[in-house]
């Protein structure tokens, strides 16, 4: 089934299901276009919320890569009207810099979302950790930070 044949379907949690294989499965030519044509569907949240599951995933398999700035950028492009996605698209590479120890500004980790800096926080670049266990937005960051010293201490 095409998407949008997808977008026929009522049910938004088949259309989900069926947008995450889609996503899943598409070769790299093809990923914009379809990324594209989710963010297309009546139903935003639920768009979004399938488009961002891919970037995580994709992310996660790109950023140490050299690949993984020219994809961003093109994503960036393509999520432009969608501003939680871009937020995310620039954390990820916010969180590409601070774990390749490339260059990071401080106040962009700590003005970042929750989930980035928890994921800094069980990370391996020692100097954001210790700036998470002191002033991370929550306790649950900074306890995270802290144990996460503790680590780096012991080995």
């Amino acid at each position: 089934m095409n998407v949008h044949g997808m977008l026929q379907n009522p049910d938004e949690h088949v259309r989900f299901a069926a947008y995450l294989d889609k996503l899943w499965h598409v070769a790299d030519a093809n990923e914009l276009d379809l990324v594209s044509r989710v963010l297309t569907d009546p139903d935003q949240t639920m768009a979004q919320s399938a488009v961002l599951r891919h970037l995580d995933r994709r992310a996660a398999g790109l950023y140490t890569g050299p690949a993984y700035e020219g994809w961003a950028q093109a994503m960036t492009q393509v999520t432009i009207d969608h501003p939680f996605l871009t937020q995310r698209l620039r954390e990820w590479s916010l969180f590409r810099a601070i774990t390749l120890k490339l260059p990071w500004q401080p106040e962009d980790l700590l003005a970042s979302s929750n989930w980035l800096q928890l994921k800094t926080a069980v990370g391996t670049n020692a100097d954001a950790i210790e700036m998470l266990a002191e002033a991370g937005r929550t306790k649950r960051i900074r306890n995270t930070a802290r144990i996460g010293l503790n680590h780096c201490s012991e080995s």
